[in-house]
């Protein structure tokens, strides 16, 4: 059996895709327009979407069902 290396991350989940939604519209912009362009744009999106989400579960306000 293999045994997994752990990794202890500085920040956080949201902070993390924030960072990657930037690089990846940073890099984008350097493109032209076309498919790889939409694509990096695309992925920035979803990072970033995917940051609001993580921050929206962990808040404060957010209730378990009855």
């Amino acid at each position: 059996m293999t045994t997994r290396h752990r990794f202890k991350h500085v920040d956080t989940l949201e902070a993390r895709l924030a960072a990657e939604a930037e690089r990846l519209r940073e890099e984008a912009s350097t493109l032209p327009p076309g498919a790889a362009r939409d694509e990096m744009l695309r992925k920035a999106r979803q990072a970033e979407t995917g940051s609001q989400m993580s921050e929206w579960l962990r808040s404060p306000g957010l209730q378990p069902p009855d």
